[in-house]
């Protein structure tokens, strides 16, 4: 039976954070599911076709690599329901530091509770991915900042497209 690891996040845009992460699940599952969630509430930056496109072109790569079938997809609803119909049985999670934790282990615990079959496994970031989000990702590039260092070539491209248009 092949192990199926699914990694949720909004993924906007995709940082060298989230490739971190990736390098280290690819390790860990025969097939990894990247998840992109889909909230009505949210107006992201990119949408969802360019981010399941970003993810694909970065990650792809990764995932061939280290011989693992790589999905992306999108979701709307609970990671636990994503999760089981992706027939994942790990949930990767990756962490910065404490403040990432201390939530983290509040869905564990909330997800565990809805599907105790779930294994949520934590990557921690390395040194140099911690201080990354996409929010400040977005700032920067929205300031006309270069976030070469912050994200893969390719993402940076189209960051500087996507503010060269507003």
């Amino acid at each position: 039976m092949s192990r199926i690891a699914l990694y949720a996040g909004s993924f906007d845009p995709v940082t060298n954070g989230h490739i971190d992460v990736v390098r280290q699940a690819v390790r860990l599952a025969d097939k990894l599911v990247l998840a992109i969630g889909i909230h009505p509430g949210k107006a992201p930056l990119f949408p969802a076709d360019d981010r399941l496109a970003m993810l694909q072109e970065t990650c792809g790569p990764i995932a061939r690599e280290a011989k693992c079938e790589l999905a992306c997809i999108t979701f709307d609803g609970l990671v636990v329901a994503t999760a089981e119909k992706a027939g994942a049985s790990l949930l990767i999670r990756g962490l910065r530091d404490g403040t990432d934790f201390d939530y983290e282990m509040q869905m564990v615990g909330m997800n565990a509770a809805m599907a105790p079959e779930l294994l949520t496994v934590f990557l921690p970031a390395s040194p140099m991915v911690r201080p990354i989000t996409a929010t400040l990702v977005r700032q920067i590039a929205g300031m006309g900042g270069d976030v070469s260092k912050f994200v893969p070539a390719s993402v940076a491209e189209r960051l500087k497209k996507r503010f060269a248009k507003s």
